[in-house]
């Protein structure tokens, strides 16, 4: 909420704003002298036509610097809307279509309605409704649509080339999908052959083609608007009436979108042939891939894997952005120490080099960085993956097909007669694949690879049990990482605060790390929608194989005493780096604990009288 603070306004003496008045209110707020308002003014003058752009938008064209801010940054859009809703007495609100409901606030008035007054429904309720308005003085439609509706209108301020953006979006998708689900009928869609509690309504009509025009609109808004919201992953979901729009931000599953059951149908299908995928069949799981780009123009993959559910068929798409999956190792979270030692273990000539965790814990991002890396023109850099992740021009990429026989034996059976230096393996999952890996390293390559483990010491015990001779994991296990992702705290809006001693004691139990005098918390801004978090960064467990654990490596590996001689050689827990990142400011110890449980962080301690 911004609070006026300034002289009685005498703006929107005349309803809608003027350039002329605004530019004449912000030189007598301090924040442009007079020379800049005639410089925005002999700018309209001799450019564009300003009758279809808001006061604000011309002004923030112009690049003033602001003379209120001791370093004259830039007076931008926000800060004059900042500015406008406390000349206006009413809360600025910067919009979040996430947390917009867009069929009900649509039906609340109509487009052209919201059009001609500059106004965007954000909020229905029962008792009121709230509209976004960059025009705050002109308030006599209000006091009409109250009469309307019977329902209290309530007014914030928001920047007018929002209002502008997400008016042509919401009423656009919304549109397409109310045309694509009238083209149906009012029924559900006759394809979800395996919807077991499908109402069958007869004289309905087919469904709707995946090649319609409004379809193609909302998918396109689809994949564009996960883009802009960092989305990870978008997953359509299926159910009886209305199929359910997720995005996956920051690890965090967030609801964006209802559909009618008819219409989701659609977008399945379309999606489908943009994935080159099988469209008649529903009734088995099937992946793809779709290669698009972004609206800057940056090329952005989607891995596309299908799965027949009750109501009809799940889409999950991951989107892999080169600008994401592939960073400096800087990037990725390393302490100085950890980028030295995994450099150290990527360095070598040949050997294994395993990356661990759970699935959605950044092991393919940590992969393709270390091989985008290690990529040179004298080397020759070959993957087999299932499926290829993200197309890279610097690799020579393999994907499984079991179908024909290809596994990941036979595929790194076939790289070894490529004249491979450098070898990724997707996953070691079975005893040839772990026998080929180990050939491959004997024969003079470094293989890269991951396992499902819970921590680094754990690897050695999974090749054990997969059958892998203990002198082969001595001569050729280079090292191993464990990894896992934590939250970042917004820099925007993180504050500093003090660590609470009994949860910091509850991370940091059995090392005795000191209680750190100030760390950060989280607040919550516009920027990262009010959850004080914004991005991921890596927490690692690197365990580098010295003599003496090479020689402690047997059939009957004592997993216990083999970690705590790894600690002893250096490697540090994953709860020690998760402490660093604390420390540093980049997190916190309660997203630390969400993602690392007390029960499994326990184990990691050997005994005190071991």
């Amino acid at each position: 909420m911004v609070a006026s603070a300034h002289s009685p306004s005498t703006l929107g003496r005349r309803g809608r704003l003027a350039l002329d008045e605004v530019l004449n209110e912000l030189v007598q707020d301090g924040y442009l002298r007079s020379e800049d308002g005639a410089q925005v003014r002999m700018g309209q003058l001799s450019g564009r036509s300003a009758l279809e752009l808001h006061p604000l938008a011309i002004i923030a064209e112009a690049k003033l610097a602001n003379r209120n801010d001791p370093a004259q940054r830039q007076l931008g859009i926000e800060l004059l809307t900042e500015w406008l809703a406390g000349k206006s007495g009413l809360d600025y609100c910067k919009i979040d279509p996430m947390k917009i409901d867009a069929p009900a606030v649509t039906r609340v008035v109509s487009n052209a309605y919201a059009l001609r007054h500059r106004i965007l429904p954000i909020e229905s309720h029962p008792e009121y409704a709230v509209f976004a308005t960059c025009e705050p003085f002109e308030t006599r439609w209000a006091t009409d649509l109250a009469q309307m509706l019977r329902r209290e209108i309530r007014l914030v301020v928001s920047n007018p080339l929002d209002i502008q953006r997400f008016l042509s979006e919401l009423y656009g998708v919304q549109r397409s999908i109310q045309l694509a689900h009238d083209a149906n009928g009012e029924g559900p869609a006759g394809s979800a052959i395996l919807n077991f509690e499908q109402l069958v309504d007869l004289g309905k009509r087919g469904e709707i083609g995946a090649d319609d025009r409004h379809v193609v609109h909302i998918v396109d808004w689809l994949l564009q608007y996960a883009f802009e919201q960092r989305a990870s992953d978008i997953h359509l979901e299926p159910r009886r009436e209305n199929g359910h729009m997720r995005f996956r931000i920051d690890g965090v599953m967030q609801k964006v979108f209802e559909l009618p059951s008819p219409v989701m149908t659609a977008v399945t299908s379309r999606i489908k042939i943009l994935g080159r995928l099988d469209v008649a069949e529903k009734r088995r799981p099937q992946d793809g891939r779709i290669k698009t780009r972004s609206a800057t123009g940056r090329e952005v993959e989607l891995r596309i894997s299908t799965m027949p559910t009750a109501f009809g068929e799940k889409v999950v798409a991951r989107i892999f952005d080169p600008e994401i999956a592939s960073k400096d190792f800087s990037q990725l979270g390393f302490s100085a120490t950890e980028d030295a030692v995994w450099r150290q273990m990527v360095g070598r000539p040949n050997g294994i080099v395993l990356v661990t965790g759970p699935t959605g814990s950044g092991k393919t991002t940590t992969l393709y960085s270390t091989l985008k890396h290690l990529a040179r023109p004298e080397l020759n850099v070959c993957t087999v993956e299932d499926p290829i992740e993200m197309v890279a021009p610097e690799f020579n990429q393999m994907q499984v097909q079991p179908a024909i026989d290809l596994d990941f034996a036979a595929g790194v059976r076939t790289l070894l007669r490529q004249d491979p230096d450098i070898i990724m393996v997707g996953e070691i999952r079975d005893l040839e694949t772990a026998q080929m890996a180990v050939q491959a390293s004997l024969t003079g390559h470094l293989v890269l690879s991951t396992l499902h483990t819970n921590d680094a010491p754990s690897a050695v015990t999974r090749l054990l049990d997969l059958g892998v001779p203990h002198y082969l994991i001595q001569s050729t296990l280079a090292g191993v990482v464990a990894q896992r992702l934590v939250r970042t705290l917004c820099p925007h809006c993180k504050k500093e605060g003090v660590q609470d001693r009994i949860a910091w004691d509850a991370l940091t139990h059995g090392y005795q790390l000191p209680l750190p005098a100030r760390v950060n918390e989280p607040q919550g801004c516009l920027e990262c929608r009010k959850t004080g978090f914004l991005g991921r960064t890596g927490v690692y467990e690197m365990l580098r194989m010295s003599p003496r654990l090479r020689s402690m490596v047997s059939p009957q590996l004592d997993l216990l005493r083999f970690g705590e001689a790894a600690r002893k050689e250096g490697m540090q827990p994953l709860r020690v780096s998760a402490a660093a990142q604390v420390v540093r400011g980049l997190t916190t110890v309660e997203e630390v604990l969400s993602v690392l449980p007390l029960d499994e962080m326990r184990e990691d301690v050997a005994p005190d009288n071991d």
